[in-house]
């Protein structure tokens, strides 16, 4: 995703911090393998090439979250392509919208839950809203275009969406407004510690943490976000709309 953070070291020590980082994060949660997956677009499919999700499922990676659309005019080319192929490796699937506030909230809604349309079923996660441009918006209008797409979504996918951003984004454009607490929250910080710093928005937990933008994993070519779940949201089969794990 196009944050404008960039910290390479993690990629290296993310993967033996991140089991700790969930344990502390969220009461209860014992010391184990932790729920982790990567998030891709079209730039994982250099020269169109594809990923290989068995490859991806192997290497230990329970979910993925895929860029579906963006704005009103763009859909990722690879996107029906890699959920088809998700679904057969046993990967659950997650799709995210990057936001473009210069446009219609309502429209973008509807236009993205057109295109996700076929997953919402078993294995699939929540709709994801990635929030990380104002599109020139001050805090107060931008607030107000994230309340009605949410809204919108929500309607419209039966479904509570994710909000995926960055700390320093919310806490300027998003004037770290506390109204959307009450949604899971994505986070981006890629802070080369073992956890997200302090959370912005007031929100008290995360439920899904990008810690790095530069891992390596097989199937994918190149480097690829690595993502954990915290467990905040409770069973990761139950909040993936599966009755048992894939897999077992």
């Amino acid at each position: 995703m196009d944050i404008g953070e960039n910290v390479r070291k993690l990629s290296k020590i993310a993967p033996i911090l991140v089991a700790g980082a969930v344990a502390a994060a969220v009461p209860g949660i014992a010391a184990a393998e932790p729920v982790r997956g990567p998030d891709v677009a079209s730039w994982q499919h250099p020269g169109g090439s594809p990923i290989d999700w068995f490859a991806v499922r192997n290497a230990g990676h329970d979910f993925a979250m895929v860029k579906a659309t963006e704005s009103l005019n763009y859909v990722n080319p690879f996107f029906v392509q890699d959920c088809l192929a998700m679904r057969v490796a046993g990967v659950s699937r997650g799709a995210y919208h990057y936001a473009d506030p210069t446009q219609s909230p309502e429209a973008q809604a509807a236009f993205y839950s057109t295109v996700v349309l076929g997953i919402n079923g078993p294995g699939d996660m929540p709709p994801v809203l990635d929030i990380e441009h104002s599109g020139g918006l001050p805090p107060a209008a931008l607030i107000d275009w994230t309340h009605r797409y949410l809204n919108t979504v929500r309607a419209l996918t039966g479904r509570q969406p994710i909000i995926y951003t960055y700390p320093n984004f919310w806490r300027t454009a998003m004037a770290d407004t506390h109204e959307f607490a009450g949604y899971p929250l994505w986070i981006a910080d890629y802070n080369g510690q073992n956890a997200p710093g302090p959370l912005p928005g007031g929100w008290n937990t995360w439920s899904f943490w990008q810690y790095t933008s530069t891992g390596r994993i097989p199937g994918v070519n190149g480097n690829v976000d690595l993502n954990v779940y915290s467990g905040a949201q409770g069973d990761f089969a139950r909040y993936s709309n599966s009755a048992s794990p894939f897999g077992s």
